[in-house]
């Protein structure tokens, strides 16, 4: 079998290295790897080369990855194949993507670079390379670094899993502002590696040097085992006068950073609106929960706040906005620790009661900063569900008053639309990526958001002296973060003026300043520490990300001429961007695109496969299990119909839907579930039991005197499914009150808090209450009915409750589920032929037409298969 080896790399600027074989020591030697990257003025430019060599005596296949920040673009790559070189060509992407079709449709991978992190992005590609050849990868890309939270940070992963002989990582910094701090840190270093790590810094520059040895890789001098494994950080941030910012000038080209510091922060007036759908369940809670009890803490004393939480209904929990009082602040906390999940999903209404709240505020700060934070994980579902009509209300709703920022938590969101609507009010969306650090990403976008200490920013330059100037013209500014303002002098300036006008908390600000060009164009005559046209190609990467992200809120036309000059600009600099691929040729004349995805791209897909049908979206077959349910929702089986199609396996498509074809017709399909299932005693029959819908909400199920057992229902808000079932036990006195976000067991004055995220179990005088993790809760005690109450979590969070050993049911039972253990009775006359679809039923002395239907049955003890049941619906 053909051995493969591995190399990855990741420059967040980062790196990884991965290299695996069979043997102890790899035929495919990775000899050499060396990662340059050369910041200046904030503006990265990272060259990663990596030589291979083929020790075996027959051919072996390497595959190279590098990951890098999805802010950056690609603008290199070659192999070198002994002497041979393979360099990568952009292009447009529709005409390489149509160039490269014909590759798709022989099986051929369509693409070297996906998203593989919430900051990452990966790019792949493998060869094969003969016995005793040697091959080169060279990758280049580039990126402007975004200062957040008061510095600049560059990430390296470090994972070789080989040692690598020659392994050297270069990290040059040019500050022309000066190096305010610089520091470094690592979750791997030991004093051996210690010596391994050189810093040299002086007022403007540094170089860091990480170039270890093959013996201080070595876990263990007998083992060639790494030691290199885990994160290599940079840090830095520069120095800053109480000016109008820092401009720097080469060959006609500026850039303007502008990040003004100690000064007085905005009132803030924010609404948080939190998704509590049924999709929000669980640990998406429970991160959310935890986020926002800390984000609570860090609101000012001068801010106000509120919260909105939705699911088909809104809920504004005051009615007004309220100061961040030490009091109010403990009773918004007490509401975020009761939220629960269930429920649709009314967006629109959501953010429009948000927008009326802060239109009818009153007693604010008169100089005070407004926003909306949304954090949602799911399509609108109830309410207006149209996204454009949903963006078109609350843009004209807000008006330009307020800032919008959307959070989207996972991937069934459709991150298109909150971007949309964010960018459109003045605003930023971010992806929460499911992770366990959820709650951290969180606060952490919330820190960035929470100091703003500019408004109505306006930087002006002499209109008839540049051309292509960025955006200069900002609706916030958060301290700790930074503006960016780049363009080209189109005549001949000694002097280049700029002036900044701006709403601070407490006065105007006007801040002027003059450039001398010729003085700022030689700071950096340095070559070693700057490459080529760097101030020119910043602005080219500055004006592409700004045109394409100015593209996703215009309308249709103005859409395409943005997306036509960014295009332009990603051809002429040679980046690889949404617009453009990188065309990867190897040898044999094989090629490979390299395109960059989008957030968006990294969602899972909407639609329907071939063959499947909205009502399976809704239930599960017989002998499916759980991945194929998700997989119709848009997951893996259609990511694997869709690639079917595209290749071209049409027998292999067919066969698929034909096994789907059959499995529907070889079985019923249950459309829902029901309320209520019981087992009629000794007697072979199941009824499904509904509860009317204009009933009260609180519903009393069964009371048996004589087992000393009482057990009330309350039905959910709108969903018409238990939520909440009430459990109560006459010895011992203990009371179990069962929630879908929680259980409570109750004795003598004692509450005990039961998690569904844990499985768990308690006693008290012979009652054991057990937990099983995320499934089900049972109260069990001898010579007594056992009560059983499974967590459905899908398509929203509701209870069912049933009942084991109920021989131990007395004749006294009674209530609405009760009567049917003592008192139900199929009519004599009544057909009993298993094919019937309709019988009578006799219950406590009343005659019902009960039809048969089948259900899905959320027993755990039961094969998960759809049920034959007698549906009946009362009304208590």
């Amino acid at each position: 079998m053909e051995q493969r080896t591995l190399l990855a790399l990741m420059v967040f600027s980062s790196l990884i290295v991965l290299a695996e074989t069979n043997d102890q020591k790899p035929a495919v030697e990775i000899y050499s790897l060396h990662v340059d990257c050369k910041v200046t003025s904030r503006f990265a430019h990272t060259v990663i080369t990596s030589r291979i060599i083929n020790r075996a005596n027959e051919s072996r296949e390497a595959t190279f990855e590098v990951e890098l920040p999805k802010t950056a673009f690609i603008t290199n790559f070659s192999m070198s194949i002994d002497g041979e070189e393979y360099p990568g060509i952009i292009k447009e992407k529709a005409a390489a993507q149509n160039e490269y079709d014909s590759a798709v449709s022989q099986g051929q991978s369509a693409g070297l670079v996906k998203i593989t992190d919430r900051r990452l992005e990966q790019f792949h590609v493998s060869v094969s390379i003969a016995a005793a050849s040697k091959v080169t990868f060279e990758l280049t890309y580039e990126e402007l670094l975004k200062r957040q939270l008061g510095n600049y940070e560059l990430l390296i992963k470090v994972r070789p899993k080989q040692l690598v002989k020659h392994f050297q990582i270069d990290v040059h910094i040019f500050e022309p502002q000066g190096i305010h701090f610089l520091e470094t840190d690592s979750t791997f270093m030991t004093n051996e590696l210690t010596e391994a790590l050189t810093k040299e810094q002086n007022e403007t520059k540094a170089h860091i040097l990480f170039k270890p040895t093959l013996e201080q890789q070595k876990k263990n001098s007998e083992l060639d085992e790494t030691l290199l494994n885990g994160d290599f950080v940079v840090r830095y941030d520069v120095k800053r006068e109480a000016t109008a910012g820092d401009i720097q000038i080469v060959n006609g080209y500026f850039v303007h950073y502008f990040a003004p510091q100690e000064m007085p922060v905005f009132p803030k007036n924010v609404i948080f609106v939190i998704d509590r759908s049924g999709s929000m369940t669980g640990r998406k809670i429970e991160q959310t929960r935890d986020a926002l009890l800390k984000i609570l803490q860090d609101l000012r004393q001068e801010d106000h706040f509120s919260f909105i939480t939705f699911n088909h209904k809104v809920v504004e929990w005051k009615s007004s906005l309220l100061p961040a009082t030490e009091e109010n602040v403990a009773s918004a906390a007490a509401l975020v620790q009761t939220l629960t999940a269930r429920g649709g999903t009314d967006i629109n209404g959501a953010l429009l009661a948000a927008v009326g709240m802060l239109d009818r505020a009153e007693g604010l700060p008169e100089h005070s900063v407004s926003m909306i934070i949304l954090l949602t994980d799911g399509q609108p579902t109830s309410g207006e569900r149209n996204v454009e009509v949903i963006q078109e209300n609350v843009q004209k709703a807000i008006n330009g008053n307020y800032a919008l920022f959307c959070l989207g938590f996972g991937f069934d969101v459709s991150y298109k639309f909150l971007e949309k609507m964010a960018l459109s009010n003045g605003g930023i969306a971010r992806r929460i990526y499911e992770n366990a650090d959820a709650a951290l990403q969180l606060q952490g976008f919330y820190q960035e958001v929470a100091t703003p200490i500019l408004m109505q920013i306006e930087m002006q330059y002499p209109e008839n002296s540049i051309e292509g100037l960025t955006k200069n013209n900002f609706k916030l500014f958060f301290e700790g973060s930074e503006i960016i303002v780049s363009g080209k002098i189109s005549n001949e300036l000694d002097l280049l003026p700029v002036e900044i006008k701006a709403q601070s908390h407490t006065s105007n600000l006007t801040l002027k300043e003059e450039a001398n060009v010729k003085e700022k164009e030689q700071v950096f005559q340095n070559q070693r520490y700057i490459f080529g046209n760097f101030i020119e190609r910043l602005w080219a990467y500055l004006t592409i990300q700004q045109l394409l992200e100015k593209a996703i809120s215009a309308q249709e036309e103005d859409h395409k001429a943005l997306e036509a000059q960014a295009l332009d600009l990603s051809l002429r600099y040679s980046f690889v961007t949404p617009l453009t691929s990188m065309v990867v040729t190897k040898p044999q004349q094989q090629e490979e695109l390299a395109n960059k995805p989008t957030e968006a791209d990294n969602e899972k897909p909407k639609k329907l496969p071939a063959g499947a049908s909205l009502q399976r979206l809704h239930s599960r077959m017989p002998g499916e299990d759980d991945s194929v349910g998700i997989a119709l929702r848009g997951g893996r089986l259609a990511d694997r119909w869709r690639s079917e199609l595209q290749s071209g396996s049409n027998r292999k498509m067919f066969s698929t839907v034909s096994r789907f074809r059959h499995a529907k017709i070889a079985q019923p399909i249950a459309s829902e579930h029901p309320q209520l299932l019981l087992q009629l005693p000794r007697q072979n029959e199941r009824i499904c039991l509904n509860i009317d819908e204009r009933a009260q909400t609180s519903v009393p199920l069964l009371s048996d005197p004589e087992q000393g057992l009482t057990v009330m229902g309350k039905l959910g808000d709108g969903i018409n499914h238990f939520v909440q079932f009430d459990i109560s036990y006459v010895n011992p006195p203990v009371q179990i009150h069962v929630y879908t976000h929680a259980i409570l067991v109750s004795h003598n004055n004692n509450n005990n808090w039961l998690s569904w995220t844990t499985s768990t179990s308690s006693t008290i005088q012979g009652l054991t209450v057990s937990v099983e993790k995320e499934k089900s809760v049972t109260a069990s005690l001898p010579d007594t009915v056992t009560v059983k109450i499974s967590l459905v979590r899908f398509p929203e969070d509701f209870l069912g409750l049933y009942f084991l050993n109920t021989d131990r049911f007395s004749d006294k039972v009674t209530g609405v589920l009760g009567q049917f253990y003592s008192k139900a009775q199929f009519g004599s006359n009544s057909n009993n032929d298993q094919r019937a679809v309709e019988r009578l039923l006799r219950v406590s002395g009343s005659e019902h037409k009960v039809s048969r239907l089948y259900k899905k049955d959320y027993r755990l003890e039961s094969a998960s298969e759809p049920v034959s049941c007698w549906s009946i619906e009362l009304t208590p």
